[in-house]
């Protein structure tokens, strides 16, 4: 039986390296690198540094680096064995079936539009869609009490890297993947009873064109120790990686801020937003004492269950 996850293990792991659709792609990382390189060389005005800082141990192999790989590691391992509860197909093949339920007559769209007008709306939507859910789960993960220990595995990283991203609870990944399947179903569900077979993705290397394109101009940076800003004016459509590097910040000053992951717009709109401050030096963390506690794989797996029990409890005995 060990055998027949041994494989899909295998090529998940190939994937996260090899597959556009993944945010770690190679293609992805050397991009950032030079970004992020060519931004600390403008700055900092010395190759040497630009350098060091970049490829720092504390970033890439300290305590909290490590964490990041065993839990990238084991969580490879535990979603092998974790049955998808929901997928964007069923979502979508439900929701297109209650629209013809509702209305008749479908497809009522189609051939009104060029087909490549129908990609492009349909691409954009998707992606935009997607990052909304994005920026709401996230959001719930800080502010309901009993879900913010699952997502505390998270901001427990005092250093920033490119894998830091992976550094979630089984929970959240669970939580993040039906959140998946809810936001790409709706979106394709509707555009296929509008549209039907018009609906096609505008793809560049496997990828969705707008995903590709917001990982090769430097996603990875938001995990990463280069807190590179944009522009005022741009932060307030885009979430820079300096902003993100805020929303990690354990000050008190920066708590529930920029929970944006593309847009920072859902931030100015729904509240949140801070724009990236220039010559700021930030802590990471959870803002307590516990450091090393938090790089270890008892506190970061198990911990949360506890926590988030108590939490519930608590809520619970409150309002009876």
């Amino acid at each position: 039986m060990i055998e027949t996850y041994i494989q899909p293990f295998l090529n998940e792991w190939l994937e996260f390296f090899t597959s556009p659709q993944k945010r770690v792609y190679w293609l992805y990382m050397l991009t950032a690198l030079f970004i992020g390189f060519t931004y600390l060389l403008y700055t900092k005005k010395s190759a040497n540094i630009a350098f060091s800082k970049l490829f720092s141990k504390d970033n890439w192999w300290s305590k909290t680096a490590k964490a990041d790989y065993k839990v990238l590691f084991l969580n490879s391992i535990i979603m092998l064995f974790v049955p998808k509860l929901l997928t964007k197909s069923v979502v979508a093949f439900g929701l297109f079936y209650t629209l013809t339920d509702w209305i008749p007559k479908n497809a009522m769209f189609q051939g009104i539009f060029e087909d490549w007008v129908v990609a492009t709306l349909f691409t954009a939507t998707l992606f935009i869609v997607d990052d909304f859910a994005k920026y709401w789960i996230h959001r719930w993960l800080h502010t309901i009490p009993f879900l913010w220990p699952y997502h505390r595995v998270h901001h427990s990283a005092t250093a920033l890297n490119f894998f830091t991203i992976f550094r979630t609870h089984p929970v959240e990944g669970v939580l993040f993947s039906i959140r998946t399947a809810l936001a790409q179903g709706f979106v394709l569900g509707v555009f296929f009873f509008l549209f039907a077979e018009q609906v096609t993705l505008l793809m560049l290397l496997g990828a969705n064109v707008f995903f590709f394109a917001f990982n090769i101009l430097g996603s990875n940076l938001r995990h990463s120790p280069v807190a590179m800003p944009y522009p005022k004016w741009l932060e307030r459509y885009l979430m820079s990686p300096a902003q993100h590097h805020i929303h990690h910040s354990k000050a008190v000053e920066h708590k529930d801020k920029n929970f944006g992951i593309v847009f920072s717009c859902w931030d100015r709109w729904f509240g949140g937003f801070c724009h990236s401050q220039a010559n700021i030096e930030l802590d990471y963390g959870v803002g307590n004492n516990l450091a090393d506690k938090e790089h270890t794989l008892k506190k970061l797996y198990l911990s949360p269950f506890s926590d988030s029990y108590k939490l519930l409890k608590r809520t619970l005995k409150r309002k009876s």
